[in-house]
């Protein structure tokens, strides 16, 4: 055991121009102070105390056998001109070391800080500090302290030197025995004079001359327990877990792959009138092939008659030669819209009461491919960009925790936060890997559809030229992207997770929730869909406006006036496009010109209104469409005034929730008349289905566990920390990144297999909507 000693001083005078002032000369330091000790809080207030009681630097430690004594002067002296009484008492300390696994109870003031030393045993590298009080104020801060005199334990300095957080009801402190060549360190424990650092009340008065002198009240009783942390094997069986597992969503494609492959090699004998379909084994041929449709041919076009007036668009003379499916500038979709024959034959389509796929799938299919494509590369681009100052920021920000010592900069779960190498919570950021690697399987799955896409292209396989939705990948390849860059960004931010970063792991949820929203819509609507730029800008407001929103989104109502203003008119504006497949216009002059040349817009628009809503409320055009529409319009309004009435702290998860309801609403009506269009769900989509259903409700009950919350205090915030529940090594919130990127990667083959009973389905017959 190591010797220290604990000197109390008292003085019943409340004089600050003449305090009385004690120094403590030992061996290696001198340690001084005055009565009454005085503290400063907000405002420069001030309070003070006449009760004085500090732990003096230890001993060196010697062998038992040969007990040192230490001899300490102690200097008392006051410029007062009369005479001042005081008290001063010097005790020995009797349990100045604290013991692993042992819990040690005791009271501490902010006049009257405590420290104890700790040795790190033999066997063992790391430590958790677990710290516990029964109240949560008065405010404290524990540090940890290498051995070094003098010990900084007062308010005012316990910053100066090593690792501190604030606390009110719970603190956990991770300290490795590299960090401390003698291995040995102190565990300090300071009392704040105020309470506001911890989230208390501010003091209402903001005089800093009012002498206070609280004694009494702002004493707190701790408990204070060391256990181990875990061991290095822990380390590599929680890496061996995460990578095998989702490495094990590899070995599952491989084998449906191979049984999708063995089942096509056994009907390879072909019987008489049935054609061979790429990717979906054999089906008996009900109409005619034509062998000698060209590549570069209108694929939405039938050669015969059908019910839906679908007639062949490209004329021979028209077509590109096949084969010639290049990036050529000249090949633009303009070329193809600008004609004023197709653009009245486009209107007079699109306006018709009952559409089939046919008719939104005439545009020559490289064209529409090369347009889907440039989400894919525009995608990457804008991931590099992003990504790069953002590692660079989050590196800055662990460099700051670690050289400051300042853990209430980053919201860990400091009960399950285990370091390596510069990185405080490594398990948070290795839960991650799930979203890389499913995110490149789902690429790896996009790639082999793509491939056998194009060699059944290259066969002139009818089924694929004129049956089935059409297929475009660029999407779905920037969806995979997405999920990747999803798990790299969300991993930056639990390299330290605060309010003023929280954007980076939003950022690309919005993106796949609006890529999704849009592959649905595209899968219907090949030709009208919108294209990469328009989309990506869309995504671009969405982000600035979640940026303005972690600004001004607390306190400022005006921003939530604008917002929600901005929310509503964008609803209706896409609802009119979405319900008018992009036939609605403002005028021959454009949007921009309209209040020069047609001012009657307005009138004519209040007119149609009271014909059909009011006069004689006559039944809309498009029923099902309008049904969507009046209900993705009543949820956007509900957030919108949920929004301007409660006003969320958390802004950038209020805009996921508006996203991931839209794009939920719409799967929804996707499905619901798919079945009511007596299409039916094959077995491997209705699998992803429910495993989709299943992980999500398992994943969202883990991100409801709510483990730290940068909407308070890092000292609040530290109350709901909670112990690992995996492997002891991950926590809630890891087992959600686990879980979520399985439910996104289920979500994604949804979305990729939803339509695959249509492959022999011809397009004049697969209704829209």
């Amino acid at each position: 055991q190591v010797d220290a000693v604990r000197v109390y001083v008292n003085s019943s005078s409340e004089n600050l121009r003449y305090p009385v002032l004690f120094v403590v000369r030992q061996q290696k330091g001198v340690l001084s102070w005055q009565v009454p000790l005085i503290f400063r809080g907000l405002y420069q207030r001030t309070y003070n105390y006449q009760e004085v009681s500090r732990t003096l630097c230890p001993a060196e430690p010697t062998p038992e056998t040969r007990p040192s004594d230490q001899i300490i002067f102690v200097d008392v002296a006051s410029m007062a001109p009369f005479n001042i009484a005081y008290e001063l008492l010097v005790t020995r300390l009797e349990n100045f070391q604290l013991e692993t696994n042992k819990a040690f109870n005791f009271t501490a003031s902010p006049s009257q800080p405590q420290y104890f030393l700790y040795k790190f045993p033999q066997d063992v590298d790391s430590v958790i500090i677990n710290v516990v009080s029964d109240a949560a104020y008065p405010c404290s801060v524990v540090s940890v302290q290498d051995i070094v005199c003098p010990v900084y334990d007062l308010d005012h300095n316990v910053e100066f030197n090593g690792v501190y957080q604030s606390m009110t009801k719970q603190a956990a402190i991770t300290v490795q025995r590299k960090d401390f060549p003698g291995e040995q360190f102190f565990v300090v424990f300071v009392i704040k004079p105020e309470d506001y650092a911890c989230g208390g009340s501010v003091p209402s008065s903001i005089h800093g001359n009012v002498n206070r002198t609280w004694n009494l009240q702002r004493t707190k009783n701790l408990q204070v327990t060391i256990v181990p942390s875990i061991k290095k094997s822990v380390y590599v069986q929680a890496m061996f877990f995460s990578f095998l597992g989702f490495l094990s969503f590899y070995l599952g494609s491989v084998i449906v792959a191979f049984v999708h492959y063995i089942s096509t090699d056994m009907k390879l004998t072909v019987p008489p009138g049935s054609v061979s379909i790429a990717g979906s084994g054999m089906m008996t041929s009900s109409h005619p092939i034509s062998a000698s449709t060209p590549e570069g041919s209108s694929y939405g076009a039938i050669d015969e008659s059908s019910s839906s007036g679908g007639r062949q668009l490209s004329s021979p003379e028209r077509r590109p030669p096949a084969g010639s499916d290049t990036d050529s500038s000249v090949e633009e979709e303009s070329d193809f819209d600008t004609m004023p024959e197709i653009e009245s034959d486009k209107n007079i389509i699109r306006t018709k009461v009952f559409l089939y796929l046919s008719d939104l799938s005439r545009k020559d299919r490289r064209i529409v491919s090369k347009k889907y494509k440039i989400y894919f590369w525009n995608i990457i681009t804008i991931a590099v960009f992003y990504a790069l100052p953002v590692i660079q920021l989050v590196i800055t920000y662990q460099t700051v925790v670690n050289v400051t010592g300042n853990q209430d900069i980053c919201y860990y779960n400091f009960l399950c936060a285990h370091p390596l190498g510069v990185l405080s919570a490594f398990n948070n950021i290795l839960s991650n890997v799930g979203h890389m690697m499913l995110g490149f399987l789902f690429l790896l799955i996009v790639l082999r559809r793509d491939i056998l896409h194009r060699r059944a292209m290259e066969m002139k396989d009818i089924y694929t030229l004129d049956y089935g939705i059409p297929k475009h990948f660029g999407l779905f390849y920037a969806m995979g992207i997405a999920l990747m860059m999803e798990g790299v960004l969300s991993a930056c931010y639990h390299v330290c997770p605060n309010y003023s970063n929280f954007q980076f792991d939003t950022s690309f949820m919005y993106m796949i929730a609006g890529l999704c929203m849009l592959k649905l819509y595209q899968t219907r609507h090949p030709d009208i869909n919108a294209s990469a730029y328009s989309a990506y800008a869309s995504f671009a407001v969405v982000i600035s406006l979640a940026v303005l929103g972690v600004v001004f989104g607390k306190n400022d109502m005006w921003f939530w006036v604008i917002f929600s203003m901005i929310h509503v008119l964008a609803s209706l504006a896409l609802s009119t496009q979405i319900y008018y497949m992009g036939r609605f216009k403002i005028g021959d002059s454009g949007f921009l010109s309209f209040p020069l040349t047609d001012m009657g817009i307005f009138r004519r628009a209040v007119m149609v209104l009271y014909t059909d809503c009011i006069q004689q409320c006559s039944r809309p055009m498009y029923m099902d469409r309008m049904v969507l529409l009046i209900v993705g319009n009543l949820v956007n309004w509900s957030f919108a005034i949920f929004g301007l009435v409660y006003r969320p702290r958390d802004f950038a998860s209020y805009i996921l929730g508006i996203f991931i309801c839209n794009l939920l609403l719409y799967l929804a009506f996707y499905i619901i008349m798919k079945l009511r269009s007596s299409e039916k769900l094959l077995p491997i989509p209705m699998f992803c289905i429910v495993a989709t259903a299943v992980v999500w409700a398992a994943a969202l009950y883990f991100f409801f566990q709510t483990l730290s919350s940068w909407e308070e205090t890092p000292a609040e915030s530290r109350e709901k920390n909670r112990p690992c529940i995996l492997l002891g090594f991950f926590d809630d919130h890891d087992v959600w990144h686990f879980l979520s990127a399985a439910a996104l990667f289920f979500s994604f083959l949804v979305l990729l297999t939803l339509d695959d009973d249509l492959d022999t389905v011809r397009r004049d017959k697969i209704p829209v909507f």
